[in-house]
């Protein structure tokens, strides 16, 4: 494949890739008009909810995946240097912490399935329907941000595996890098979902 060629291919699967992010931003658009309708209607209930959010694990959190998308930039940029082997690790480091990521989310979530608060629970329908719709939204809205982060981190795992077989390399890294824009989606995610539902005033 000629040098023009290969570029004319990276720019079509980059194009494919912001489209699907196109997508994915109206999808998640759509919950954040939804937060802000009940919001607005139930204030004071978002917030007295939001009180019992844990602010340092989704601080933990926030540091976490701000680290990964610096982790997986730096991927790239390494790759496209030929430095194979540390664009290897980076990949892996960005999928550990995508993991502890997930790790802290799930301990997180089991606190409050233990406390009785997850939909349809006795507890959760004693309470107001401000707060009803606050947790309803908190686990739709950090459990497919979570199913994202897995996403991620298999499809980190198929590209650490090709770029440790010199599949992905200094000549064809479209794969990597598109990738690399997913993660970083998939954080810019989460930066929204901290204060919404972590800093609520």
């Amino acid at each position: 494949m000629s040098t023009e060629s290969g570029h004319v291919d990276r720019q079509g699967k980059k194009m494919g890739m912001w489209f699907f992010l196109f997508t994915e931003i109206l999808f998640f658009g759509g919950m954040f008009l939804l937060y802000a309708v009940f919001r607005s209607q139930y204030a004071r209930a978002f917030h007295d909810a939001a009180r019992g959010e844990d602010l340092l694990l989704g601080t933990i959190n926030t540091v976490i995946l701000l680290t990964s998308s610096f982790t997986i930039a730096l991927a790239v940029a390494a790759v496209k240097r030929g430095e194979q082997v540390l664009s290897s690790r980076l990949q892996l480091a960005t999928i550990l912490l995508g993991l502890a990521f997930l790790a802290v989310k799930v301990f997180e979530w089991k606190a409050k399935i233990v406390l009785g608060i997850y939909p349809d629970s006795p507890v959760l329908l004693s309470l107001g329907k401000g707060e009803i719709l606050f947790f309803g939204l908190y686990y739709m809205m950090t459990g497919l941000h979570g199913l994202h982060v897995l996403i991620g981190c298999i499809l980190i795992a198929f590209t650490f595996s090709f770029t440790r077989h010199e599949t992905i390399n200094r000549g064809d890294f479209a794969r990597l890098e598109n990738t690399g824009l997913y993660w970083h989606f998939v954080d810019i995610v989460w930066i929204y979902l901290y204060p919404l539902f972590y800093l609520v005033t």
